[in-house]
C-alpha cells in the first residue's frame, strides 16, 4: 500500500535552517505532484510548496518564498524541503502530500518548531 513518511522535523531557533524527508514507497512515484503542507494549532492546513511529477515546475506559498526550496529526487522516490531563515511563525506539523490522477496521499507529518 501507499505510504508516505515524513523526517528532520526539530527544535530550531529562529533564523536556524532544516531539512525535511518525505519517503515514497507502493505507488508510482514519479506520476504524482508532490506538495508540503503545514497545519499550526489553531490554524487551517495551508499548502507550504509543490513541485510537479518530473520536478520541472514549483509553487510556493508568499510566506515562504525565497526561505524555502522543494525538490525531489525520482530515483529515490523522495521529496525534500529545504527551509532557511526560519520563523517562529513556521512552527507547524509539516505533511507530505502525493497527488496523482485518481488517488491523494498523506503522510502523518513532522513537528517543527521554531523558538529561541
Amino acid at each position: 500500500q501507499a505510504q508516505l513518511v515524513e523526517s528532520g522535523g526539530d527544535l530550531v531557533q529562529p533564523g536556524g535552517s532544516l531539512r525535511l524527508s518525505c519517503a515514497a514507497s507502493g505507488f508510482t512515484f514519479d506520476r504524482y505532484h508532490m506538495s508540503w503542507y503545514r497545519q499550526a494549532p489553531g490554524k487551517e492546513r495551508e499548502l507550504v510548496a509543490l513541485i510537479t511529477s518530473s520536478g520541472g515546475s514549483t509553487h510556493y506559498a508568499d510566506s515562504v518564498k525565497g526561505r524555502f526550496t522543494i525538490s525531489r529526487d525520482n530515483a529515490e522516490n523522495t521529496v525534500y524541503l529545504q527551509m532557511n531563515s526560519l520563523k517562529p511563525e513556521d512552527t507547524a506539523v509539516y505533511c507530505c502530500n502525493a497527488r496523482g490522477e485518481f488517488y491523494n496521499y498523506w503522510g502523518q507529518g513532522t513537528q517543527v518548531t521554531v523558538s529561541s
